[in-house]
């Protein structure tokens, strides 16, 4: 059932954003970066294109820095932006299939000392599959793009489309992050779909190497991260 009523999206909002709050406060959170930089960085020193899969979406939750969400302009999408604004979050609304333009501008025009967050499978998927609207908008802004891949030490999977992670209390999460991927200006169509599969397979590395990494936490307990993936990720054949 749809939640219309903008009250009762309020009030759900806000108590569903203190609970994910309280619950993220149990969580640590671990990045490894291959530039040895902590992650996300000062926004006043350097803007990026946070990227993290849409079954991810709690993960950043747990960072403070000022981050602009991108989040659909679905009717589910207001609840999900209810809840980022509650938890400090900026919103600019708008998806590759509703409200994109708009949505560019927004975020062309958004806080020059704010971070870009985007889910690029969003927000109906196909699940971790990157689409060409975050590549546009790294080529028009100039904003590099840094793909977040993330691991969870114990998680409960929801039965969506993304298998939405929730991870459990007291729990780890773990974060690989790419180096910053610089797309070039004034990409045709063509150019476009190369750098969207770039991205997309430096984003499946990432996450391939954050899952390893948790999955050696479970069985080894807190170790470092591994130099290198352990497997080639899997890339979803193109439509």
């Amino acid at each position: 059932m749809k939640i219309r009523s903008p009250r009762l999206i309020r009030m759900i909002a806000s108590c569903l954003g203190a609970l994910i709050w309280c619950w993220m406060k149990t969580i640590r959170v671990w990045y490894w970066s291959p530039d040895g930089r902590q992650h996300p960085v000062d926004a006043s020193q350097q803007r990026f294109i946070y990227a993290f899969w849409h079954d991810s979406i709690l993960a950043p939750m747990t960072t403070r820095t000022k981050i602009e969400m991108l989040i659909s302009q679905h009717a589910d999408g207001e609840l999900v932006a209810r809840i980022c604004q509650w938890v400090g979050f900026g919103v600019v609304r708008g998806s590759s299939t509703r409200g994109g333009h708009e949505a560019l501008v927004n975020m062309i025009h958004s806080d020059p000392h704010a971070h870009l967050g985007i889910t690029p499978d969003g927000p109906k998927g196909p699940r971790r599959r990157v689409q060409v609207g975050m590549i546009y908008m790294a080529s028009r802004t100039g904003v590099p793009i840094v793909c977040c891949g993330f691991g969870f030490t114990n998680v409960r999977r929801l039965t969506s489309w993304d298998r939405f992670a929730i991870p459990r209390p007291f729990s780890r999460i773990v974060g690989v992050v790419s180096e910053p991927i610089h797309v070039p200006p004034n990409l045709d169509r063509g150019q476009l779909e190369q750098w969207r599969i770039h991205v997309e397979d430096a984003f499946l590395r990432a996450t391939a190497q954050a899952e390893d990494w948790a999955k050696r936490i479970r069985v080894e307990g807190p170790i470092a991260p591994p130099p290198a993936v352990t497997h080639e990720p899997q890339r979803r054949a193109a439509a």
